[in-house]
């Protein structure tokens, strides 16, 4: 873990809020951004989502972090200038960034856009530049990104409530579509109801499928049916609810980012049935072989998306309308903010005013 400071390695001014060391408290830190280059999309942050992988980064709880942190892989806003060679963007348009900035384009897994799986992807905060400085994220007034990375965000849809689809909405939907768990009529799960849960179940239900919420908590059951439309509720440690389940789901996101049992999960499954790994806990899952064995179950994982996807991700949202259930929070907030969402207390994603709430 190393301690970084590259405040005056590029030649425009910026601010935002910083973590400097593992007790992840955020303050307001002065940096700089690179010059507008050929390819590159400058825009002025409007809002910015909480992730939940945030949380881990500030604190260093991956063993990854370099201080000092500005966390944010969920902003959007409105572009100021483009660079010569820039032909999708123009000033004026709305944009986002999820959690990449730049990969190196040319492996297999760029050609085939899935740059998120590029062995040399940059992420948006706390990867290394090619210049060899560090990247800031979105917990601050203004971003420069590469073209290739910048995401158009349609006018249906309002800024604060798509900036979670920038991590929260493609980190459900990739997996659907790759797992081929998107056709109309087949029954998915979805384990947990945090910032991926809910934009589970609301992209899973604008594919035409059936969902079952799968959760600790009993609390959840009228959220999750009457709030975001489930056909069915579980609680994960009710036996008898389990049992009456058996058997009956293609495939279940497990959404879960705290270390939990996922055993319960296979019960649920077809044959040739998938549980997909979306959250990131931080001790190792056990895996005993008999219930994966038995029914010739998978294991999976999915990250986030590359941009092709994740503009299809976006332009399949303002089609049927779906956003992520937001709490709108001032930037002084944020350390709140983050304390909550340790214990899960929001319905279901904060979202930074940048905007109106960060000093000019």
């Amino acid at each position: 873990m190393a301690t970084v400071d590259h405040e005056n390695e590029h030649p425009v001014a910026a601010h935002g809020y910083a973590a400097r060391n593992t007790s992840g408290h955020l303050s307001p830190f002065k940096f700089s951004r690179r010059a507008t280059g050929e390819r590159d999309v400058a825009f002025r942050i409007t809002y910015c989502g909480i992730c939940h992988s945030d949380l881990h980064g500030i604190k260093n709880e991956w063993g990854i972090a370099s201080y000092p942190v500005v966390p944010g892989h969920e902003l959007v806003g409105i572009v100021t200038e483009v660079g010569s060679k820039v032909t999708r963007y123009k000033a004026g348009d709305r944009v986002g960034v999820g959690g990449l900035v730049q990969s190196c384009g040319s492996c297999t897994n760029c050609a085939d856009n899935l740059e998120s799986y590029c062995p040399r992807m940059i992420f948006t905060y706390g990867g290394i530049n090619h210049d060899g400085t560090m990247t800031y994220g979105g917990f601050s007034n203004f971003m420069v990104c590469d073209e290739n990375f910048v995401i158009g965000i349609p006018d249906s849809l309002p800024m604060d409530g798509a900036a979670p689809l920038l991590c929260a909405g493609i980190t459900v939907y990739s997996p659907l579509k790759y797992y081929g768990l998107d056709k109309p009529g087949m029954h998915v799960g979805v384990a947990g109801l945090g910032g991926l849960g809910h934009m589970a179940v609301k992209f899973a239900k604008a594919m035409g499928l059936r969902v079952t919420v799968i959760s600790t908590s009993p609390t959840k059951e009228a959220e999750a049916m009457e709030r975001l439309g489930a056909d069915a509720f579980l609680v994960s440690q009710d036996t008898k609810q389990l049992q009456g389940a058996i058997g009956t789901m293609d495939g279940v996101l497990d959404t879960v980012s705290a270390y939990h049992s996922i055993v319960p999960l296979f019960s649920l499954l077809k044959t040739n049935g998938k549980v997909v790994l979306l959250g990131a806990p931080q001790k190792p899952l056990e895996l005993p072989a008999f219930p994966v064995i038995m029914g010739r179950k998978l294991v999976g994982g999915s990250c986030i998306g590359g941009p092709k996807e994740m503009q299809e991700m976006i332009d399949f949202a303002a089609k049927h309308d779906i956003t992520a259930d937001i709490e709108v929070i001032p930037i002084d907030y944020v350390n709140t903010a983050m304390e909550r969402l340790q214990k899960s207390d929001v319905k279901y994603r904060f979202v930074i005013d940048i905007a109106n709430t960060l000093e000019p």
